[in-house]
This record gives structure tokens, sequence and C-alpha cells, in this order.
């Protein structure tokens, strides 16, 4: 299971990047066939939205896999505060 969810790290990081780059992509198209100051305005607010989100998909792969969801905690006794 260990390794599954290392794999499915380099799942979640390509993910996101990919999705943004889908996104860039369409964004730029889009203002491309229509450059008004609302196309652009518009689009450029979806880039800037998604980019947080992309970069937390790509945090949480990359965590996956280092490892560092190899050994969750079962119950609340597990947890060190």
């Amino acid at each position: 299971m260990n390794a599954l969810k290392k794999y499915l790290g380099l799942v979640w990081m390509a993910i996101a990047i990919v999705s943004y780059y889908v996104l860039f992509q369409i964004a730029v198209d889009k203002i491309a066939a229509k450059p008004t100051a609302d196309t652009i305005i518009e689009w450029s607010i979806f880039a800037i939205i998604f980019f947080p989100i992309a970069v937390g998909l790509w945090m949480f792969g990359w965590l996956a896999w280092k490892g560092d969801y190899s050994q969750l905690p079962v119950s609340n006794d597990e947890i060190e505060e």
C-alpha cells in the first residue's frame, strides 16, 4: 500500500502540472480569439485563482512521493503534540 501511495504521488504531481498547463493554454487561446478587456480579466483571474490549487496538488504529490504518508495515525493516541 505504501508503494501505491508513493507512485500516486507522481500522478498527483502530473495532474497539477498538466491541468495548469491546459488551463493556461485555453486562457491564451481565448484571449487571442477575443482580446477584449472582459476576456483578459476573466481568464487572468481563472489562471491566478487556480495557481495555488495546482501548487497544493503538486505539494501533496511531492509529500506522497517522499513517503510522508506511509505511517498515518490510526487513533488520537498516536498523534504527538
